[in-house]
């Protein structure tokens, strides 16, 4: 059974740091590119981050470009996404998310995670 577990999520000060966990199971992992997207209350979902396995290629939604960071760790079939000087706007239900490429639509990728909470305070 395809499995993607999100994690890492919490509650975090404007200016501090987190680190998400995405690990998968169930599936090829290098075959796949696994996204980073999120929802906030009210707000449609979005595309934040994804990471094609198989070259490293990664692609950043302008909103974070510079401040997160999406990686992966093939040896445990996990995507993190280091999250760095978050601001009260990245608060959202983060979602990993995998299918066999990046630059799908924001509800398009083949399988879905739970979702981790991220809380910025002001």
């Amino acid at each position: 059974e395809v499995q993607l577990q999100a994690s890492g999520g919490g509650l975090v000060q404007a200016g501090g740091s987190l680190r998400l966990s995405c690990a998968a199971s169930g599936f090829t992992f290098d075959d796949y590119a696994i996204g980073w997207l999120r929802q906030a209350p009210g707000k449609a979902r979005e595309g934040v981050s994804c990471i094609n396995i198989s070259d490293n290629r990664t692609y950043y939604s302008e909103y974070v470009k510079g401040r997160f960071t999406i990686s992966s760790d093939n040896a445990k079939s996990t995507v993190y996404l280091q999250m760095n000087n978050l601001k009260p706007e990245d608060t959202a239900v983060y979602y990993c998310a995998a299918d066999k490429g990046c630059l799908r639509g924001v509800y398009d990728y083949d399988y879905w995670g739970q979702g981790t909470l991220v809380t910025v305070s002001s």
